[in-house]
């Protein structure tokens, strides 16, 4: 199996997390890993999508039900699929309709990614929520998981909440100032202090 590498900020981050934040330090040391980032873009909004409101065990569930239907991920193959199958593996009609919009986008070309890349973190974000169906969260997993940003805070994001809570011995759910602590602490490198907050709650590593 191919070695994947970690992003080229994840050392430094690791490092600069540590000094910063004691209790951030010690789960970095626990947990082995980094996040794995993916070159296809498509593949990435179709997870974040699948992934939306519910939990990345239910979100997996689905997912794996998707590659058995879909065959290959690609914006035709899902433009094909009957609206049936995809009812079928529990995906609501609002989450079909978004997953169809996106791979008409693509399918059109209407989504650029090589500009994209070259945006920063706010107008990529602005960029990709004019497309229904895509919102912050959704475009924040997307900047994570594709573009590879190493500052992005994803605030609405229900794991992340749940395991500063657990961590910071902090009452669910935060407050707005309370995540604005953490995200200012963190920062430059709010991308990897969410991975390793996910990581302290989840076995699995997320991906999308």
């Amino acid at each position: 199996m191919k070695k994947i590498n970690p992003p080229h900020y994840w050392h430094e981050a690791k490092k600069f997390l540590s000094k910063k934040d004691k209790k951030l330090a010690k789960i970095i040391n626990q947990y082995d890993g980094h996040l794995v980032t993916r070159n296809d873009p498509f593949y990435s909004l179709c997870r974040s999508i699948i992934g939306q409101q519910i939990s990345v065990k239910a979100a997996d569930s689905i997912w794996l039900k998707f590659e058995k239907i879909i065959k290959k991920i690609t914006p035709i193959n899902l433009i094909k699929l009957p609206k049936a199958k995809l009812v079928s593996i529990g995906l609501s009609r609002q989450k079909i309709l978004y997953l169809r919009i996106i791979a008409k986008e693509f399918f059109n070309k209407r989504l650029d990614i090589k500009n994209l890349k070259k945006m920063s973190d706010e107008e990529a974000i602005k960029h990709l929520v004019r497309i229904k169906g895509i919102g912050i969260w959704t475009a924040q997993m997307f900047l994570i998981f594709n573009l590879n940003r190493s500052n992005i805070f994803p605030f609405s994001d229900i794991g992340l909440i749940k395991a500063i809570s657990k961590n910071y011995k902090k009452e669910y759910p935060l407050k707005k100032d309370q995540l604005d602590f953490f995200k200012n602490k963190w920062h430059p490198y709010t991308t990897v202090a969410t991975w390793y907050m996910w990581r302290s709650i989840d076995p699995v590593p997320v991906e999308y």
